[in-house]
């Protein structure tokens, strides 16, 4: 397997968030996408996956039967399979918890879906022309603060505090326990899953050797991350 190219990005320790997916540092500061805003503390490199691509959208099918939907997550691959029988209804990439707060393992169900969903415990403080990021716990001193939580988009929950949502899907164990899906592949999972679709979580699933050999994986990642001005506004729930 040939490696396209060596990224160095710095890690720091951080505490778990409500949606087990936003990282913050040892001052309380959001990272907003689990890539910068941290402290230089650890550098570690990693290998870009060799199936990158800029153009992510994978295909979704409608089932004949959604009671027959059923959800395997393989978290060494970090591939989802939306399947119907021996139907793959949606192949797509995921980001995984890292070791320290990993993704759980075991059979669930889904118990919750939110599409606008914003996390209760982290995102910002907003005052005027002012945002600063942090926990809902934290109120900075002063009147006029207003907390708004960090968007989750297309939020499935299988477990209290852990589920699937829309974020930045990077090729190594990123998240704090989540499942993050491409923002084009995000809404086809919402959709084609309903409350009670069974969902297995493992180490491997049969498809990593067939479906999930050579899926292709995006690279948002590495885009630049958004001002927080759009991530408090109503426009990142905004639909294409």
């Amino acid at each position: 397997m040939n490696l396209l190219y060596v990224y160095i990005v710095s890690l720091t320790l951080s505490i778990m968030l409500l949606s087990g997916c936003v990282t913050s540092d040892s001052t309380g500061s959001v990272n907003i996408r689990n890539k910068k805003h941290t402290s230089a503390t650890t550098k570690v490199a990693f290998i870009g996956h060799p199936n990158e691509v800029s153009n992510y959208n994978p295909v979704a099918y409608k089932p004949k039967n959604p009671d027959n939907v059923r959800v395997k997550v393989s978290l060494k691959e970090q591939m989802i399979y939306v399947m119907e029988g021996d139907r793959p209804l949606l192949v797509t990439a995921t980001t995984v918890g890292i070791p320290q707060k990993p993704t759980p393992k075991g059979h669930f169900r889904v118990t919750k879906k939110e599409a606008n969903r914003r996390s209760y415990t982290y995102g910002f403080w907003v005052r005027e022309n002012e945002i600063i990021p942090g926990k809902s716990s934290n109120r900075p001193p002063g009147r006029g603060w207003r907390y708004v939580g960090y968007p989750m988009p297309y939020w499935v929950e299988f477990m209290p505090a852990y589920g699937f949502h829309e974020g930045y899907v990077w090729p190594i164990p990123r998240s704090h326990g989540c499942l993050r899906l491409h923002k084009n592949a995000s809404k086809k999972f919402f959709d084609l899953v309903q409350i009670g679709t069974p969902i297995h979580i493992a180490d491997s699933h049969p498809e990593d050797l067939t479906l999930g050999r050579d899926a292709p994986r995006p690279n948002d990642y590495r885009d630049p991350d958004p001002p927080a001005s759009y991530l408090i506004s109503p426009a990142v729930f905004a639909r294409n």
